[in-house]
């Protein structure tokens, strides 16, 4: 690959060191496409990992809350901070003490915000109907927020599996993204 005049030298200089590590992206991608795998092959363990990843970052925010508490200085926000740090913990608890129980809020608030970002991006499509691609962002909101429905009449016998399958779908999308940039990178 050869770069012309006007690309900055700061630009060759960092597409030359990445491409010295284009190994690295294909392994990381190869053990991304390879979870994908494994986690498409039991929807419920990634459902309970990804609930549990949830989890892990719920706790993390409430202590990071309660801690910035104790930095304010007037009562009010001191006692809004600790009361959002103290709910964000017993979330992340209840999502540990119950995955199942996670799983099924964290689907139905998935389907609620795919309905209501596909309702928006039909909106905003149609409001801006006479602009070029417009339609494509209306097909694009009916399409998120029928997933966002066909999740919804499943709930919640399909909080099973529905985090399960997005991860899954993420993390081979991922491998192969990856595989392909460091591949990309080698030539």
């Amino acid at each position: 690959m050869t770069f012309s005049g006007d690309v900055p030298d700061k630009i060759k200089d960092a597409i030359g060191a990445a491409r010295s590590k284009w190994g690295w992206f294909v392994a990381l991608g190869a053990l991304m496409l390879a979870a994908g795998i494994i986690a498409m092959g039991n929807l419920l363990l990634a459902t309970v990992a990804s609930v549990f990843f949830v989890g892990t970052l719920m706790l993390v925010a409430g202590a990071f809350q309660i801690v910035h508490a104790f930095g304010v200085k007037d009562w009010g926000g001191f006692f809004w901070w600790l009361g959002a740090g103290v709910l964000y913990t017993l979330a992340g608890f209840v999502a540990f003490w119950n995955p199942l129980l996670a799983s099924a809020v964290l689907t139905f608030l998935l389907a609620v915000s795919l309905i209501a970002s596909g309702l928006l991006r039909v909106w905003m499509g149609y409001r801006h109907w006479t602009m070029k691609g417009s339609g494509w962002i209306v097909a694009a909101g009916i399409v998120t927020a029928v997933a966002g429905l066909i999740i919804a009449l499943g709930w919640p016998v399909n909080s099973l599996w529905v985090l399960g399958i997005f991860l899954a779908i993420d993390l081979i999308f991922q491998g192969w993204t990856f595989i392909a940039f460091g591949l990309a990178l080698r030539k």
